[in-house]
C-alpha cells in the first residue's frame, strides 16, 4: 500500500506500508484489503506531511484500478472516491502496472 504526491515532475512523497502474508499463505484477499484499510488513512497523512502541502494544493486523486484482488482494490477506491469528493478532486483509475 502507498501513497505518492508529485509535483511538476517531481516526486514529494512516496510513503508505503507493506502488508507481509502469514508463511504459506501468500496473499489473500480479505487479510490484504483489511491491512489497506487499517493503515491507509495513516499513510495519506503522512504523505501530506512530508510533502508539505495541503489538500487544497492538491490538483487530483489517482488510485489503483486494476488490475489485481478485488478487495484490496476496492477498499483503496473507497477512500480514494470519498477523499476526491470531499477535497472536490477529479478522480482517475490508473492500471497498477504503470
Amino acid at each position: 500500500l502507498g501513497i505518492g504526491i508529485v509535483k511538476d515532475g517531481v516526486v514529494l512523497s512516496n510513503v508505503r506500508h507493506t502488508y507481509v502474508a502469514p508463511v504459506g499463505e501468500g496473499f489473500m484477499p480479505r487479510p490484504t484489503a483489511k491491512h489497506h484499510q487499517e493503515h491507509i488513512l495513516d499513510i495519506l497523512r503522512k504523505a501530506l506531511d512530508q510533502a508539505n502541502i495541503k489538500p487544497e494544493e492538491i490538483d487530483c486523486v489517482c488510485y489503483t484500478k486494476g488490475p489485481g484482488m478485488g478487495a484490496p482494490l476496492v477498499s483503496v477506491a473507497v477512500v480514494a472516491r470519498t477523499v476526491a469528493q470531499l477535497w472536490r478532486k477529479p478522480l482517475i483509475g490508473v492500471n497498477h502496472c504503470i
